[in-house]
């Protein structure tokens, strides 16, 4: 086993990183402030606040009954939630008001301590939540495991149904959980027929109202579900039970405000610490659900708008659209100019990114105000908020103006309000706890095998309450990353006198001893094969592995170290970062390429060839994250001059096509030469046609783990199949078509495009025309114009890809691309006699170059069969098979307009060099877009 030298991570200086003034924002770094200004209201912002208020006023007079707390301090938090955790909150689009969370906790509190006191633990718990915010602590508590936090609001959401079920069957609610449950049946055997079937009513409206169909169901949707259920409950209620028991609204002259707390010290600061950890966690949790509904709102404006602009731009003139597209995408890039037309309707403004401290601090301030004048805890709740997100609100003004307009309520409709039956409000109140049981959230936590944290918390809240519940759950989280730790299954089986040693979990200090002895037992002059399945491994156990090797080999044995699918590593995976291997890493490949260093001094100071200079320095670590080639994603937009100093040093192509070549001779060419041999007598035998384009961004054995004799490749600029009847059809890729099909046999063929295609870019910016120069790179090109009109035309679906639309008119152009160049191919002979015969499948593909997420065609529409054309996301969990271990990175390979490939040799082409030829520029365009 070698031994690495570590390296050394090339950090970017302090004074390389922009001025905090320049207005550029760090990755990591939080939002800025909101711009001070006057408070403005937007027509939205209204619409929105009535349809919240309108849901919030029954649920906070519901779980008020639920507490068994007044129920004006349901109004008061509701009121104080909008109007300061509004203001003063950092999320924006956040709704806050009674905690339903709090349910089970402060009906506990009130029936221990009382009123009064328990306004005080509401006091105390919104000053520890100022505290903590002002540490910046809120992150942290979004550390605790999501079974754990899952676990604590599912289990007080069932506690919560319980309670509130006795209510619905016209009884009282116990002190706790197990109470409620074992008092079901006692009171089924004595239910009143009136408030079980407004119970059942209330229910019934709540699930039936959002799914009423048609024209009417579009219209009264807008009116929340809750709210109808209460008024439709109200109104049977007045006619069939008018002496059902009912909201009392206690006169304010009366209104209880807290006292100091009377009872032991540790109880009390218990209660005090559990009514602000489950209200900062419900908050915390409903802002960061917040944030996600307000961005998926904003990419369905921006798709929609999308979606609007090519419309209209195909329906004024199809033959025009490439240039009304390109148009409108530069204009989008240079901003407005003298000459350029009217904008559109402003979109919605962006709504900024939660600012989860500053939220903590506002909802420390609500339940403190909250608690000094009678009202209920506070916290962001997630159905008032998402009811916001959907109503279209814009800003805090809606959730403010909600607040407002409670107030408003609690002094002006009061009668109104004293007519709601109870059991409608427990009906309501029941719903939302069975909600808090989410069985999305139960599969996500079994898929991450988490279920017995799930599972534990769920149990300790309903039996001990929910501090001790969170205690078990994190024990419970604890005991089982300790098992998972510990839990590491050593098998050595004999096999044709070689000994396999299999290797099951993480290796740790742990499994250390158990290690040992099975090693021991090996023969000190045999062969073994060691199998690491694992993704961890520490010093102890690298160690203990490394010294028996050594000891091993130095008896004469021999030993192969492979990994969970068979593949053989140089080291266990604990060192593969710390020294070049372009094997099996692609995040190597330009190790053999450091400036001020020539093959031969990196061989040396690896320690594998002759004696090095130990005083010459680490290796430079040369990751992505720390190397930017000059045609990295994104390169094309903001291109820099050659001596910037940011940019990276581009070699020379013979200095950088001999150190690749050196580099392959020395540290790849012995891993593979005999299975190269073995492909040399054999012939090749690929499977697979891959047609895709020349960009060097593209690598072709890295996204499809594939290696040498697996694919055969076309490369060419744009991935394109010229017609076999077109004007100025190119045999290369007819030849490479017809011999792959007829000779090789492959039993598919895929197109493969990918983002920020130069070639689509040239044909939407500059269509061919008789003025054209007649370069090669334009007649070319005219085998993309079909691919341009299937765009514009009406009589095509648009492509769309994983679910959404097109990022820009540049991307759907690229998938577009992809479909007409599988029409093309149907129309050679070879394709279409092997599709008739059913040996032969067509695939369509997309490779999102910044995301390195590749997307495949829909069967159907790969086939020609399917009218959508849908590019679907490819997912590591798809996979049927894992990759193979011959897998290596392309080497680089010299450029050309298109280049055909022998499925033996796994090179690929980069793209043209300093200027592309017949660049319609004149300044090398397509290498500084990329193709």
């Amino acid at each position: 086993m070698s031994a690495c030298v570590p390296t050394r991570h090339d950090r970017t200086s302090r004074s390389s990183r922009p001025p905090r003034a320049s207005g550029i924002k760090r990755p990591h770094s939080p939002p800025p402030p909101p711009r001070r200004g006057r408070f403005r209201i937007a027509g939205a912002d209204l619409s929105s606040s009535i349809t919240v208020f309108l849901l919030a006023v029954p649920m906070s007079l519901g779980l008020a009954v639920a507490m068994d707390a007044p129920l004006e301090a349901g109004l008061i938090s509701a009121a104080i939630g909008g109007i300061v955790a509004g203001l003063l909150g950092g999320t924006p689009l956040q709704v806050s008001g009674p905690s339903a969370g709090l349910t089970v906790v402060t009906a506990e509190l009130i029936q221990i301590y009382g009123w009064r006191t328990t306004c005080a633990i509401t006091i105390g718990a919104g000053l520890l939540q100022i505290l903590l915010g002002s540490l910046r602590a809120a992150r942290s508590a979004l550390a605790v495991s999501p079974a754990i936090v899952h676990g604590t609001l599912a289990g007080i959401g069932v506690a919560i149904a319980l309670a509130q079920l006795q209510i619905v069957l016209g009884g009282s609610p116990q002190s706790s959980a197990v109470a409620n449950a074992l008092a079901l049946p006692d009171q089924l055997g004595r239910v009143s027929p009136a408030a079980p079937l407004i119970g059942v009513l209330t229910i019934a409206v709540l699930i039936l109202w959002p799914r009423i169909p048609g024209r009417i169901g579009r219209v009264v949707r807008r009116i929340p579900a809750a709210l109808a259920a209460v008024v439709t409950a109200t109104a049977v209620a007045a006619i069939t039970a008018p002496g059902i028991a009912r909201v009392d609204l206690p006169s304010w002259r009366s209104h209880a405000l807290p006292e100091m707390p009377h009872g032991p010290a540790l109880a009390l600061a218990t209660a005090v610490l559990t009514v602000m950890l489950v209200a900062s966690l419900e908050s915390l949790l409903a802002a960061v659900a917040v944030d996600k509904l307000s961005a998926d709102r904003a990419g369905g404006q921006a798709a929609a708008r999308s979606k609007a602009d090519l419309t209209s731009s195909s329906a004024s003139d199809p033959a025009s659209v490439s240039v009304s597209v390109s148009v409108s995408v530069s204009a989008s890039a240079q901003g407005p100019g003298p000459s350029s037309s009217p904008p559109p309707d402003p979109p919605d403004p962006p709504v900024r990114r939660s600012d989860l401290d500053r939220e903590l601090r506002a909802q420390g301030i609500a339940n403190t105000l909250s608690g000094l004048v009678g009202g209920l805890a506070v916290s962001g709740g997630a159905v008032r908020s998402s009811a916001n997100v959907r109503a279209g609100a814009t800003g805090r003004a809606s959730t403010v103006l909600h607040g407002v307009w409670v107030v408003l309520a609690a002094g002006l409709l009061v009668t109104a309000l004293e007519q709601i039956p109870l059991a409608a409000l427990a009906a309501l109140v029941m719903m939302v706890g069975i909600q808090m049981v989410s069985f999305a959230h139960i599969r996500n936590v079994h898929k991450h095998r988490e279920f017995l944290v799930y599972g534990a918390t769920i149990t300790g809240v309903l039996l001990f309450g929910v501090l001790k519940g969170v205690v078990i759950g994190i024990a419970v989280a604890v005991a089982v990353a300790l098992h998972r730790l510990a839990r590491t299954r050593i098998t050595v089986t004999e096999q044709g006198g070689q000994h396999l040693v299999v290797v099951q979990g993480q290796l740790t200090f742990l499994a250390v001893p158990r290690l040992s002895r099975a090693l021991a037992r090996l023969p000190q002059d045999g062969d073994a094969v060691v199998e690491l399945d694992g993704f961890f491994m520490d010093h102890a156990a690298y160690e203990t592995i490394q010294d028996w090797s050594i000891a091993q080999t130095a008896h004469g044995g021999r030993v192969v170290f492979t990994g969970r699918s068979g593949g053989r590593i140089a080291e266990p995976a604990s060192a593969a970062h710390s020294c070049c291997r372009p094997w099996t890493p692609w995040r190597n490949h330009h190790c053999h390429d450091r400036p001020g260093q020539t093959p031969e001094t990196h061989h040396a100071r690896l320690g594998t060839g002759p004696a090095s200079d130990s005083g010459s320095g680490s290796v430079e670590d040369r990751s992505p994250e720390h190397h930017t080639p000059h045609n990295a994603p994104g390169a094309h937009s903001t291109p820099g001059p050659a001596d910037s100093p940011t940019a990276a040093p581009r070699r020379t192509g013979g200095n950088r096509l001999f150190s690749g070549l050196s580099s392959f001779q020395r540290n790849t060419a012995p891993l593979v030469r005999e299975e190269l041999a073995r492909l040399a007598r054999e012939g090749q035998r690929p499977s697979q046609l891959f047609i895709t384009c020349a960009d060097s961004r593209l690598v072709t054995s890295m996204i499809t783990a594939s290696g040498p004799g697996d694919l055969f490749t076309v490369r060419n600029i744009g991935n394109l199949v010229p017609p076999p009847d077109a004007e100025s059809s190119d045999d290369s890729v007819g030849a490479a078509i017809e011999y792959a099909v007829d000779v090789l046999k492959v039993d598919s063929i895929t197109v493969c495009g990918h983002s920020g295609c130069g070639a689509m870019q040239a044909l939407l910016g500059s269509k061919p025309g008789p003025d054209t120069p007649p370069t090669s790179l334009w007649r070319w090109l005219r085998h993309g114009l079909p691919s341009l009109e299937r765009m514009a035309s009406r009589h095509h679906a648009w492509a769309r890809i994983s679910g959404r639309l097109p990022a820009d008119a540049v991307e759907q152009l690229c998938l577009t691309n992809v479909v007409q160049q599988l029409d093309h191919l149907r129309a050679h002979g070879p394709v279409a006699r092997r599709l008739a015969e059913g040996t032969l499948q067509l695939h369509g593909m997309y490779f999102h170059v910044g995301e390195a997420q590749a997307y495949l065609l829909a069967e159907g529409a790969s086939a020609g069969l399917a009218l959508d054309e849908v590019f679907n996301r490819v997912d590591p969990g798809d996979a049927h098979a894992s990759s193979d271990s011959r897998t290596l990175a392309d080497s680089h390979a010299l450029a050309g307009s298109h280049v055909l490939a022998d499925s033996r040799s796994p090179g690929d082409a980069d793209t043209p060099g300093p200027a592309a030829p017949g660049d319609p520029a004149g300044s090398g365009e397509l290498e500084r877009t990329g193709v």
